[in-house]
């Protein structure tokens, strides 16, 4: 959006926080940035908002916003149907109009009088526009053509990802005993590249740690297998057809918070539209090194059950509209069809 031409009224990094433990101390900036931004929607007075996301934020505004006579169009339909269905009543309330990144949304909330149009989801675009080209990867990074390539997602929030890459290194290492010949590349980005950068130095293994979205995808296209935070990312290795498994912890308050709300089995994003655990998750306490390299080394090591997984990995792509209209052309239709109303 920026490459674009907008101009933010504040760092968008000011919303990026995740988890109770996480948000309590930020709450007074959270605040300061809300009214700021109902403000500057008020006196603007435009056609349509269009909200982005970030639910805790834009759910408020849209709160502040009830009675100017703006249609809210919400893009991203919130994760109610995982926990805490009952909210989908109150932003009934709140929304005028959703915008859906998964097939199955709509129906969920048509049952609560809420319009909701699936418009498909955008990593679909980025997949689309990179291919990635793994030869040309190795090459590049001198990588031998028979050298096993792990890629390693640990998250783009600093907090996540230092949690993690202590456990991924440790997964690192225990395939690396059994693959001298082992390559770690880890595709990052701006916010979390400092932090990546200085847990990765002391790693045995050659570890390459890129950024932006070429080395990204040819990093995808060149990897045996990846191992992943749970978050959209899944869902980009599952359109690339990259045989992945799952990991993720989080703060243990905010872990014992959300399972006392979670109704589904699955956290990663291809196993809920899948409705089983085509990528193994190991999550919170499950979340140790042991199991999660042996998970991996199967998919190193067993080329039918990375044909398997990918198998599985294209039906999900294909639930998704991958090769259909872009997303952001059947979102940018949506928006003009409900502001022409």
């Amino acid at each position: 959006m920026a490459g674009q031409g907008l101009d933010s009224l504040f760092p968008i990094s000011d919303l990026s926080v995740m988890g109770l433990a996480e948000i309590l101390p930020r709450v007074p900036l959270l605040l300061r940035r809300l009214r700021q931004t109902a403000e500057h929607v008020k006196a603007a007075q435009p056609a349509a908002l269009i909200t982005i996301d970030a639910p805790g934020f834009s759910f408020r505004l849209a709160k502040r916003l009830a009675g100017e006579g703006i249609p809210l169009i919400h893009y991203v339909a919130p994760q109610v149907w995982a926990w805490r269905p009952g909210r989908a009543r109150h932003l009934a309330g709140q929304i005028d109009h959703l915008l859906a990144l998964l097939p199955f949304e709509p129906e969920f909330f048509r049952d609560y009088d809420l319009p909701c149009r699936f418009v498909g989801h955008p990593v679909i675009e980025g997949v689309a526009e990179t291919p990635g080209n793994g030869p040309e990867f190795r090459r590049r990074l001198a990588i031998p053509a028979d050298a096993p390539v792990l890629a390693m997602l640990p998250g783009s929030r600093a907090g996540e990802a230092s949690r993690l890459l202590p456990i991924f290194a440790d997964v690192a290492a225990l395939l690396y005993a059994q693959r001298p010949g082992l390559q770690v590349v880890i595709p990052t980005v701006e916010q979390v590249a400092g932090v990546v950068a200085a847990a990765v130095a002391a790693w045995p293994m050659t570890t390459h740690v890129v950024e932006g979205a070429t080395g990204r995808a040819d990093a995808f296209a060149a990897a045996g297998a990846a191992l992943a935070a749970s978050g959209t990312v899944s869902l980009e290795l599952a359109l690339r057809g990259v045989p992945t498994v799952v990991a993720y912890r989080t703060n243990p308050v905010t872990a014992a918070l959300v399972r006392r709300m979670l109704i589904i089995p699955h956290v990663a994003l291809p196993n809920i539209l899948a409705e089983k655990a085509v990528l193994p998750e190991f999550l919170q306490e499950n979340c140790r090194p042991e199991p999660i390299a042996n998970a991996l080394a199967q998919l190193l090591d067993d080329p039918e059950q990375r044909l398997r997984q990918r198998q599985e990995l294209a039906h999900v792509a294909e639930m998704l509209g991958q090769g259909g209209t872009l997303p952001s052309l059947r979102a940018a239709d949506a928006v003009l069809e409900i502001v022409a109303d």
